[in-house]
This record gives structure tokens, sequence and C-alpha cells, in this order.
């Protein structure tokens, strides 16, 4: 475990490995060994530094759900992840609300679906690559959602964390149109996106590109990304909203 040179009162916990697909089982094992056994490691060193914080904050992910469509899920809807990403975020949340439970600690988990500010990563740099490169393709007549919400909101919401000991959804709370993404990223990157397919005919490419995905190959367009690019798939934050007066801020007008 690493060794932490003080006692702290509060410790943010925002450390992981995300933003991949595993092709190997050792890839899919750094995920267990990232986020699992580096919180072990955390709240080792935090015990070995003295006496326990009084608080401790969780970035966990929506992705615990493991769902791929639904609207206004909300906290206790069952973790059904399975992906080795998703099935480490859950080991870790349990991990911590045990520690936690045993020393009397107070921890907060908050749980973002797609985290929007400077230069994000995962899909959202996935489309503005493509939008850049002339070879994003959107599909007609989209009409999914999904929740998103802004990384400087999550920032200026912990300190405020104080007193706290739960679980919480956070999004924006408008839960954008997937076209409205595509539309704010073209905007912001200066470049138009000059095709769009009907989604049958994307579904035919997809099964291709699932061929070559098996294969190591890379290929813009896949059956699983497909599906989470044409699915509705919106989380609740009523609850953070009651409990913690928590007002965010649209995430379309810093799409970059």
């Amino acid at each position: 475990p690493p060794s932490l040179p003080h006692r702290y009162d509060w410790v943010v916990h925002n450390a992981g490995k995300a933003h991949s697909v595993p092709r190997t089982p050792e890839e899919a094992a750094a995920f267990d060994a990232v986020n699992v056994q580096g919180t072990s490691n955390l709240l080792q060193a935090i015990d070995a530094a003295g006496a326990p914080p009084s608080m401790l904050v969780y970035i966990s992910s929506t992705a615990v759900y493991g769902l791929e469509e639904g609207e206004g899920i909300p906290e206790d809807a069952p973790l059904l992840g399975q992906t080795p990403y998703a099935r480490s975020k859950i080991e870790a949340e349990r991990l911590l609300q045990a520690w936690a439970q045993q020393r009397g600690v107070q921890v907060v988990i908050l749980r973002p679906p797609l985290i929007v500010g400077p230069d994000a990563p995962g899909s959202l740099r996935a489309m503005r690559q493509a939008i850049r490169g002339g070879y994003y393709v959107r599909i007609q007549g989209n009409s999914a959602r999904k929740s998103a919400v802004l990384g400087a909101d999550i920032a200026r919401l912990i300190p405020t964390l104080d007193g706290k000991s739960c679980v919480y959804n956070l999004t924006d709370g408008v839960h954008p149109l997937f076209a409205e993404f595509e539309d704010a990223m073209a905007t912001s990157v200066g470049y138009p996106i000059r095709w769009a397919l009907p989604i049958g005919l994307l579904r035919s490419g997809a099964r291709m590109g699932d061929l070559l995905v098996r294969l190591g190959l890379p290929f813009p367009i896949h059956s699983d990304r497909l599906r989470k690019m044409t699915g509705t798939l919106t989380f609740s934050d009523d609850k953070a909203r009651e409990a913690l007066g928590w007002r965010p801020t649209p995430v379309l007008p810093h799409i970059c």
C-alpha cells in the first residue's frame, strides 16, 4: 500500500481505470487491480496513517447499474453491471462502504454518467476525433437521450458534502438528445457532420465491425457502440437535488 505522510480529515477518491474495452483476460483483470485493489491499498494506507478521516467521497459511475436503456433510473436500482469496469466499481463501492461502517466514517458515493469537460476522454473524445477527421456518421432520426454532467459541477459539489453519507446519481437534469451532443461537438470543433445514414444500413456495418473488433482491428462502428448511440439511457438525480441542493449546469454549451 502507499504511504500517507499525514492523517487527513477528508479523502476524495477519484483514481481509477476506465475508457477502455479489454480484449484479453489480462486487460480485464487490470480493472480489478486498479479499481478494487487500488482502493483497498488506499484504505490500508489511511488506516496506517492514524485516526480515520471524518469523510470519504468516492467517484463511482452509473455503469454499476449495467443498463443500456432506461429512463430516470434511481440509486436503489439493482447493480447489474457485468463488464470488468462495472464489476470493479461495484466491488470498490462495497469495499468502501464496509470499511467506513466499521470505522464510523461518513462516505458519499457519487455516480456520474457521461462527464463533460475540457478534452473529455472516452466516447466524447472518439466523437470529436471522428467529426474532425470527416468520417463521423450520424443516425437518421435518432431520438435517443443520454444523461450527462459537467465535471466542474461535481468538483463544486464535493466541498458541500460534510455531514452526508449516502449514494447519489448526478446529472445535468436536461438529458440531451444524442443528436444534440453531435451538433454541439460539431460546432465546437468547427467541422460539419456530412454523413447521415438510416439505422438499417448501420446495423449491417456494425455486424462487419463486430467481426473486425474480434480480430483486434479498429472499426468506427460495431453493435455495442450502435446500441449505446440509439438507446435512451437517463438517470434520476432527484435525491441529490432534494438532499444536497444539487443545481447543475446544462452540459451542451460546454461540449468541446
